[in-house]
């Protein structure tokens, strides 16, 4: 019998890309995610495990509560999303983008070893304390607004915390 699974839905509010990495992105309509690579034509892809970022609107329009003068991309975030409190996922959680694509979260956060241009340009960078990680495992074409798709065993975080 399979483990008990949860299914959150939220849905694409940005993707962004960028030619080198520590910079803003560019925010785009639609982009093509390869499998193993992540998002064609956006310097964070490669055979690696933070193909793409996630980022949830919702943090954005905080930091913009907060006065920053941000918009989408600004954080170097390859997906904004709406409606997922990313939060609540673990590593190991599918992701269900649109019609066809997957990937998996291999990172929550991460460790910023020096102040990138994102920081300068913004006065903060929230992707060391909000940001997600994933790699691709079914690639395809995302567009603003697709459907995206948490599904997590219900049992998951528990799981990881005994390691």
């Amino acid at each position: 019998m399979s483990e008990p699974r949860s299914k959150t839905v939220g849905q694409i509010a940005s993707i962004a890309l960028s030619t080198r990495k520590g910079t803003r992105k560019t925010p785009v309509r639609e982009a093509i995610l390869l499998q193993d690579f992540g998002l064609k034509g956006d310097a964070h892809g490669g055979r690696w495990h933070r193909q793409v970022s996630f980022l949830a609107s919702e943090s954005i329009e905080a930091a913009k509560q907060r006065g920053l003068m941000v918009t989408f991309g600004d954080f170097a975030e390859n997906i904004a999303t709406s409606g997922i409190e990313w939060g609540h996922a673990s590593v190991g959680t599918k992701v269900r983008i649109g019609e066809s694509a997957e990937l998996e979260i291999t990172q929550l956060g991460k460790t910023c070893h020096k102040k990138c241009a994102i920081y300068y340009m913004a006065g903060d960078c929230i992707m060391p304390r909000e940001g997600i990680f994933a790699r691709v495992c079914k690639g395809g074409t995302i567009r603003c607004g697709d459907s995206v798709v948490l599904i997590t065993d219900k049992h998951q975080k528990l799981e990881e915390s005994d390691e």
